[in-house]
């Protein structure tokens, strides 16, 4: 499953799989607990795939922050974890993009970069490379 269809949900913990849209919102299915959940359009949603990071010089897109985590970590989990120091989350975010903006990008940003990463690893969803075009237009052609 590709980021562009996991989604956070400002206010609920944790990630959502993206299962269906309805006229009023969507339906998604928590990657915590799997519970259901209707989520309206008035709600702060975000879909990972189009969540970037800043850095000094441009912003990294989520995706390539979460592939250098992979590298970093062998394709486990984290070796620090969401709920570690504020000065050791800085260290070990610093280890995987050494140019990120450390005005811009809060602990509690790399908190929930961390924390959706392993997330992500415990649900199997590991593969954080850009959707391939071809897909990307057989699926806008079926839309229509």
């Amino acid at each position: 499953m590709a980021l562009d269809k996991i989604l956070s949900i400002a206010g609920k913990p944790g990630l959502y799989k993206l299962l269906t849209q309805t006229r009023t919102g969507f339906v998604g299915e928590s990657l915590l607990d799997g519970k259901r959940v209707t989520v309206g359009m008035r709600n702060n949603v975000s879909v990972l795939s189009e969540i970037a990071i800043y850095t000094l010089e441009e912003e990294v897109p989520l995706r390539d922050v979460f592939s250098k985590i992979k590298e970093k970590e062998n394709g486990q989990k984290t070796s620090v974890s969401h709920k570690a120091e504020k000065i050791a989350l800085e260290e070990y975010f610093f280890e995987i993009l050494p140019n990120y903006d450390e005005d811009r990008v809060y602990a509690s940003d790399i908190k929930k970069i961390i924390q959706w990463y392993n997330l992500l690893l415990d649900n199997k969803i590991t593969d954080f490379t850009e959707a391939k075009e071809e897909e990307v237009t057989a699926a806008s052609s079926e839309e229509e």
